[in-house]
């Protein structure tokens, strides 16, 4: 995965997100597996997101995404969740509670898993910071200069 450039920015922000239907029903099944990937993708594109893959199982789905710096984590399963739930309940009246009340109860739970990923290890970090304070000593200056 290569970084990203824009105007005198780089950036590489790759999240792993993990989210499951409401008591993880086995309902992401058939044509509802088919309609939440296609919607998936649909929201990542608006937001200029990319999917690295995407793994959607009968009681949750996996989601690895290269987002834009300017996107807030939470705002992606938030962003995902809300549009899926609306859309497939809609689309699929088995996901509906009380069908003929049109009461929707919700599809996804409010909980999610969400990891930052990226190529520089926690190691690697830790190394540069050490080099660099090293370097610049504690008062912001670099060492040995006035």
């Amino acid at each position: 995965m290569e970084h990203g450039y824009e105007q005198q920015r780089v950036h590489l922000v790759v999240y792993h997100i993990i989210w499951c239907p409401k008591r993880r029903r086995r309902v992401l099944v058939g044509p509802v597996h088919a309609r939440l990937k296609q919607i998936i993708h649909e929201v990542a594109y608006e937001h200029d997101w990319q999917i690295v893959p995407l793994a959607i199982q009968p009681d949750h789905v996996h989601l690895f995404i290269r987002a834009t710096p300017y996107t807030l984590p939470a705002d992606i399963p938030r962003l995902i969740t809300g549009r899926s739930a609306h859309d497939l309940r809609q689309e699929f009246s088995h996901l509906r509670k009380f069908p003929h009340l049109r009461k929707l109860p919700s599809l996804w739970t409010r909980s999610f898993c969400l990891s930052a990923a990226g190529k520089v290890s926690q190691e690697i970090i830790q190394q540069d910071i050490e080099r660099q304070s090293k370097t610049w000593g504690n008062r912001g200056a670099p060492v040995g200069r006035p």
